[in-house]
């Protein structure tokens, strides 16, 4: 090797010289004994990671964020509502104009900016989201932690043709979110996020798309109609709305205390009746590599995933008039007698709706999706006779079953709830006795999941008791040891 540009004679050409430029036969991409690295290759000659391209949100974001201004304005007047009456009504009409023209550019302003302080990007490893116009904050998402990526489309938003991309992660209380994406780019980001989730390489993610999905259950929307026409709920909130309103009128003769009393209980009977059946209008249970896919909605679209592996706790709810109910046909599965309703405990996750009705035969077919290998028990033992000095007439309710894969609990006369716990789910077994159950013998076993949920056997016998909760520990270890890992889709 030889310090000039030109090679010394006698010194074989091993591609390396001191000069500036790499000597002859190094490729491009070596070092150089210069002081420079050769080309293409950074300083230190270690390879660095392909840049991070962050992105912004659609274009119509600056318009959704700008009502924050007009909401504080808006609060501030609920709060203290006589102090704004007296502010309005001393203000002219060219000073409404005059504020109103300040005020609008000002929230314009705060929502464009609020738009272009706000990034996201995807690495190897995973989701960063950067936020904030005077505080900045940095969401770092593991992708390997994400249990759920939803897609919500509101009705203005539908309009407009874009949607909202909320991310449920492992651990995490509140789901962070991208507001708003185009409608094609937020269905391919979930698809990739899922991917990448399941350990797909990043190349590959891109290119998978979304996965196919299968109907396994469709709610018709006259059913849904019936089921909420038959919910106790429901007339319960409406006959408050109507009753108490009209007392209070003949008692008190007072309009504003009557209308203060009245638009609450009317907005309780809206959301039991009509704004259930708006949320849950065309509700579709559908099965996908990546989970169980729940759509709904009749003006505002949601688009939800059960992740696999994560439902700590399922529970058949059956409402008392409900038990006879329930069409000879609901998407292709024969009736069970009477109509249920499924609810989901997960882990991390909001979701806590499967099927808001369906036949009973056709909500433990999508049971059976949900936690596979376990059926729903038929037979259930009940409470020891001396159960109803505690408990009087409700003990009835009480049941209990134990099969090889779940712990199954029944409560309720009225409206029965049957919580299926698997057993590589139960984190711990306790047992509980207070001084009127140590009189009779009895005891209360429950068992605790991992979404901090607690599934309660009351009333069983002591020694029945004791005896469960030995055997219910050791299937509990015997469960977690067989249990398959928790994977988003196959990679096969």
């Amino acid at each position: 090797m030889s310090c000039g540009a030109v090679p010394d004679p006698g010194v074989p050409d091993d591609g390396t010289s001191c000069g500036g430029l790499p000597g002859p036969g190094v490729p491009d991409g070596g070092t150089s004994c210069g002081g420079l690295p050769g080309p293409g290759v950074p300083d230190g000659g270690i390879p660095q990671p392909p840049p991070v391209i962050e992105r912004r949100l659609h274009p119509v974001t600056p318009f959704r964020r700008a009502w924050a201004p007009v909401a504080v304005l808006a609060g501030w007047a609920v709060h203290d509502p006589n102090g704004t009456q007296q502010q309005l009504a001393r203000l002219t009409t060219t000073m409404l104009l005059l504020g109103l023209a300040v005020l609008v550019p000002v929230a314009g302003l705060y929502g464009f900016l609020s738009w272009w302080f706000t990034h996201f990007a995807v690495t190897d490893t995973e989701l960063r989201i950067r936020t904030g116009l005077l505080f900045r904050r940095t969401a770092h998402i593991r992708l390997e932690r994400i249990q759920a990526v939803d897609v919500s489309r509101p009705l203005l938003a539908r309009v407009a043709g874009v949607a909202k991309l909320r991310i449920d992660v492992v651990g995490a209380d509140d789901k962070d979110e991208l507001a708003f994406l185009g409608e094609r780019e937020a269905s391919a980001l979930r698809a990739e996020l899922l991917a990448r989730a399941a350990g797909f390489a990043p190349e590959t993610a891109q290119e998978i798309g979304e996965a196919p999905a299968r109907v396994l259950l469709r709610v018709p929307p006259r059913e849904l109609a019936r089921s909420l026409a038959l919910t106790g709920a429901t007339w319960g909130t409406l006959c408050g709305a109507l009753v108490v309103p009209t007392l209070l009128w003949l008692t008190t003769h007072n309009v504003w205390t009557v209308l203060a009393t009245a638009l609450p209980l009317l907005g309780a009977a809206g959301a039991s009746g009509v704004g259930r059946f708006v949320n849950d209008f065309d509700w579709t249970v559908s099965e996908s590599p990546d989970g169980l896919r729940i759509d709904h909605g009749l003006l505002d679209r949601t688009h939800e995933t059960v992740p696999p592996g994560r439902v700590q706790t399922v529970r058949i709810v059956e409402p008392l008039l409900w038990r006879r109910r329930g069409s000879a046909r609901a998407s292709g599965a024969e009736s069970g007698g009477g109509w249920v309703r499924v609810e989901l405990d997960v882990a991390g996750s909001a979701n806590s709706v499967l099927i808001p009705v369906a036949p009973r035969a056709a909500a433990e077919a999508v049971v059976a999706r949900v936690l596979p290998g376990v059926t729903v028990p038929r037979e259930l033992s009940r409470a020891p006779g001396r159960a109803r000095w505690c408990v009087p007439l409700w003990w009835r309710g009480h049941r209990l079953a134990v099969t090889g894969a779940v712990f199954a609990s029944r409560s309720g006369l009225l409206c029965r709830r049957l919580s299926l716990v698997p057993h590589a789910k139960v984190q711990s077994v306790r047992l509980t006795q207070g001084p009127w159950e140590r009189r009779w013998g009895l005891a209360d076993v429950h068992v605790d999941t991992g979404a901090d949920k607690t599934v309660t056997a009351r009333l069983r016998g002591a020694e029945e008791a004791v005896r469960f909760l030995d055997e219910q520990a050791e299937r509990s270890r015997t469960g977690r040891r067989d249990a398959p890992p928790d994977r988003w889709m196959s990679t096969a």
